[in-house]
């Protein structure tokens, strides 16, 4: 095991984890999804409303690419616990199906990416313009390193993020909605991982991606190993008595899978992300708020809400969808992926000063080796 060099991760320093990884280890190895980045890092010093320093910036997930913006697939979310926000699901709930990009931001920016996903998609997409949209918009805090209750994250930023999706590999660490956030108590941010999966005769990809702002450094564990207690020293957000108490953030995670599935499945599959959090320590904190949403990236328009009262409803939709019964493998693959995404975001991790000098230490990789044969 070596240490870290820029745009390594965990995989390259010798972590084992179960199951197959896909071609780019991301949520991009599922066909289709494309993921786009605008982050913004300006100023030092005192924090002044308004100007900065500057931490922060927006993720977007397409479940279906550019191509797919409008039409729906099918959709779930769970809430770990509920100190946080993530826009859109009450008709989640209700439609069972998602249609426009995902937007992952800090606490304060929710409205502007809203604003943003919308005004993108119908310039992307102009036959969307009669309908009414209600974007996925999930956030985590990041006030500790940015100017939260600056306008910084504008509907401009999040078109750039927009115009930058693609598939293929991505980045990790402090980019995107990531670019302020904090993890064990380390420098956290954005991270990813995929599973190949045999579910019956057929092979498919589940994917994850995260927006990790969450845990107390005390709490931490990689490869079974409590490595909290050795990590001790250098915790500065804790150490300094700051205004969130340990374990504080939240935690945004984003399944994605090529696996027909009914909305009822999606929710399953997002119901699995706190036991892959689990195995890095977590127990999540009253003051975390962790969201999950789970996408079927397939049935393509099976579920769209149709306002054609002229639709002849002889030819119904039908859905495809795994059996009930056949759906531990995926569930296997969630766990795993979030597990393996939480060391990536870690791995990624660089410190990283803000507002008032405030510090996040970035993870001390050339440690592991000592501390893993403990």
């Amino acid at each position: 095991m070596t240490p870290a060099t820029d745009g390594a991760r965990a995989r390259d320093l010798g972590f084992e984890f179960d199951g197959t990884p896909g071609e780019w280890n991301a949520i991009t190895d599922v066909p289709g999804v494309e993921v786009g980045y605008s982050t913004l890092v300006e100023g030092e010093g005192d924090l002044l409303v308004g100007t900065g320093p500057v931490r922060t910036g927006v993720t977007v997930v397409l479940p279906l690419g550019r191509e797919g913006v409008g039409r729906s697939c099918p959709a779930g979310w769970f809430s770990l616990n509920g100190n946080g926000e993530m826009t859109g699901t009450a008709w989640l709930d209700e439609a069972g199906a998602l249609s426009l990009p995902v937007g992952i931001t800090n606490t304060h920016a929710i409205g502007a990416v809203h604003r943003g996903i919308i005004d993108w998609s119908i310039l992307t997409k102009p036959e969307l313009a009669p309908r009414w949209h209600l974007p996925v918009v999930a956030e985590t805090w990041d006030g500790y390193l940015n100017d939260i209750n600056g306008p910084h994250v504008t509907p401009a930023v999040t078109s750039r993020a927009l115009n930058a999706a693609t598939s293929g590999p991505i980045m990790e660490g402090s980019v995107g909605g990531g670019t302020g956030m904090n993890c064990y108590g380390f420098k956290g941010g954005t991270g990813t991982a995929s599973r190949r999966v045999r579910v019956g005769a057929r092979t498919y990809t589940v994917g994850t991606l995260l927006q990790a702002n969450f845990g107390s450094r005390k709490e931490l564990t990689i490869a079974g190993h409590r490595l909290g207690e050795q990590l001790r020293e250098d915790n500065p957000m804790e150490d300094n008595d700051w205004i969130a108490p340990p374990g504080a953030g939240s935690c945004i995670a984003i399944v994605a899978t090529d696996a027909p599935l009914l909305p009822g499945q999606c929710k399953a599959l997002a119901r699995r992300v706190p036991l892959g959090l689990a195995r890095t320590g977590t127990t999540g904190s009253h003051f975390s708020g962790d969201l999950f949403l789970a996408f079927s990236a397939t049935n393509v328009g099976m579920l769209d809400s149709s306002i054609d009262q002229s639709v002849d409803i002889t030819q119904l939709p039908s859905l495809e969808f795994v059996p009930w019964g056949l759906m531990d493998s995926l569930y296997e693959a969630v766990v795993q992926c979030v597990e393996e995404t939480v060391v990536n975001v870690l791995v990624a991790g660089r410190t990283m000063i803000g507002r008032d000098g405030h510090r996040s230490p970035g993870f001390p990789v050339e440690r592991l080796p000592d501390l893993l044969s403990m």
